[in-house]
């Protein structure tokens, strides 16, 4: 059991100004750092996620991995380290709140990672679309197949050990982060779970599975690592 854990949230911003703060009010108070990273936005996200409180980074370099890098090296270069990373996104599709439900596993009985899981009968109607239910079905199976994983979602809420986060020695810069992560943390063989959690209609519209390029480009990174760990077997 983890007493008294440091725990410090990165969430990836794209203009996110009517969401951010939103966002980050709803985080328990557990939370010793909330970082933003404003993805190269054009509106009122660093000036709304400011005044929320959070510390707020800029990566020019658009892609929802560049922004977690950022976070990243933010925190490799704090004095204070934590204990337990939390992702969640900017656009308050997710509950932050549930932040405590997330991190449980990890304080109580020592798992090293946690994925969010948007279990269907959770899921407000539309809140997913037709693209993303099918490519977390496929990647999920596959996954099964390659390393007879127990994953059944991609989610973007999720918290990790911060030592074993920085041993998986991320890299991906765009659409490939969270199955990077699943992928290294099973060929790792980290102690995982999913817990269930609700999920909504983002606020705004959504940069990948919005958009017919965003969601071409997501499946193709995201089965891109699963072929090339699955085939290193």
């Amino acid at each position: 059991m983890i007493n008294s854990p440091v725990i410090k949230v990165i969430i990836p911003a794209f203009n996110e100004a009517d969401s951010i703060g939103l966002v980050i009010n709803d985080l328990p108070d557990i939370v010793t750092e909330v970082i933003v990273i404003s993805n190269n936005s054009t509106d009122d996200t660093v000036k709304n996620a400011t005044a929320s409180g959070a510390t707020v980074l800029e990566e020019p370099r658009r892609g929802y991995g560049f922004a977690c890098l950022k976070g990243l090296r933010y925190i490799a270069d704090s004095k204070a380290k934590p204990d337990i990373v939390v992702f969640v996104d900017g656009d308050y599709s997710d509950y932050p709140e549930q932040l405590t439900d997330i991190i449980k596993p990890i304080i109580n009985d020592n798992i090293d990672l946690v994925i969010g899981a948007r279990d269907k009968r959770l899921r407000e109607t539309g809140s997913m679309t037709g693209p993303q239910i099918f490519g977390n079905w496929l990647a999920t199976s596959l996954m099964s197949l390659f390393f007879s994983s127990r994953f059944t979602d991609l989610g973007p809420f999720r918290a990790i050990k911060y030592e074993k986060l920085l041993a998986l020695h991320m890299e991906d810069q765009t659409y490939g982060w969270t199955v990077e992560m699943q992928l290294k943390a099973l060929k790792k063989n980290y102690s995982y779970v999913e817990v269930p959690v609700k999920y909504r209609n983002r606020i705004g519209v959504s940069k990948v599975s919005g958009t017919l390029k965003g969601a071409i480009f997501a499946g193709v990174k995201i089965l891109t690592w699963i072929f090339k760990y699955g085939l290193k077997k």
